[in-house]
């Protein structure tokens, strides 16, 4: 059985005391549900329960926080469940597996998604103006994000000719980004292989095949099981002096060459005050539009490039929203 763990505090995302909270039948309770643990992901909840607080929703007083944290995809749909039986308010979805998971738990729960691809092509909205139904909440496009990510990469290794692209293909959303990532390298005269890895001994037999077809990039797709094997993938990567970018910031920071992805904690301090607390006043999700990124973030550690023998344009230095020295 899953534990029961619930984040207070409102202060430094380094500081996360897990206590058990009392349940407060007389408060509005908010479910969040998200795969891997919960501290690659402290800023964003950072920003939803400033969010949350801004628009006079504060956790243990006037709402109540639930989360639950699944150590692997196949835990979803169980922890979903969960919620819908606490009968929450609301269910505040992170990304991809974990969005599908509380879709398929309920269809009258409000549910808001953060960061998920075209919630169009999987059918979670209707359209993102009138998006209909439970569920709204932020795309992070990341179909276009992928061949961007992949342009970018190659700005830093121009001579490699075969790109890599790492992607569980279990997850359903994960169909559109592969696409993507054919198409970009195409357009940029690059031949991609597509590594697929459903668990930890197949990441090890993805490596092996991109050794074998000699890739010189790796772009990491924005998957939990890849989230879980950070240090794995980092390990390899260093090991064999390939150039890889990831989907998060944190795989920059604990030695990872570069990320490029959408201003999450932007994004979850607007899940809090745009969208979970306009449900909890009322609102339908049905009427509350999808909203798109405007702000990106490209991180890049330049000691990693520097292990890597890679020079960094300064063009891309100057663009770079976080350089890690």
């Amino acid at each position: 059985m899953q534990r029961r763990e619930f984040i207070v505090g409102l202060g430094s995302a380094a500081a996360w005391p897990m206590v058990a909270r009392a349940q407060q039948p007389a408060l509005p309770v908010v479910g969040f549900l998200a795969g891997g643990p919960p501290r690659p992901n402290a800023s964003y909840l950072v920003a939803f329960r400033q969010g949350l607080a801004a628009a006079g929703f504060v956790d243990g007083r006037t709402v109540t926080i639930e989360y639950r944290w699944a150590n692997n995809p196949q835990q979803l749909a169980t922890l979903a469940a969960e919620l819908v039986e606490r009968q929450v308010a609301v269910i505040v979805a992170l990304t991809g597996p974990t969005i599908l998971a509380a879709k398929a738990a309920t269809s009258k729960i409000p549910i808001v998604f953060g960061l998920t691809a075209d919630p169009i092509e999987f059918g979670l909205v209707a359209s993102l103006s009138r998006p209909g139904g439970n569920m709204t909440g932020v795309t992070d496009l990341s179909g276009e994000l992928t061949g961007k990510r992949l342009s970018i990469l190659l700005e830093i290794a121009p001579l490699a000719m075969t790109v890599a692209y790492l992607t569980d293909p279990r997850v359903r959303i994960s169909e559109g980004p592969t696409r993507d990532i054919l198409a970009a390298a195409r357009a940029l005269g690059r031949q991609a292989i597509i590594l697929e890895a459903r668990n930890e001994a197949e990441i090890d037999s993805a490596f092996a095949t991109l050794l074998e077809n000699g890739a010189g990039a790796l772009v990491v797709a924005p998957h939990i099981l890849f989230n879980e094997n950070g240090k794995k993938i980092l390990e390899f990567a260093a090991r064999h002096k390939i150039p890889a970018i990831y989907p998060r910031r944190s795989f920059v920071a604990l030695g990872g060459l570069m990320s490029y992805t959408a201003d999450g904690v932007a994004a979850f301090r607007q899940i809090g005050s745009l969208y979970v607390s306009q449900i909890l006043k009322g609102a339908r999700p049905a009427d509350l539009p999808v909203q798109q990124p405007t702000k990106f973030e490209l991180v890049i550690n330049l000691n990693t490039a520097k292990a890597l023998g890679l020079t960094i344009p300064e063009t891309l230095l100057a663009t770079a929203d976080e350089v890690i020295q």
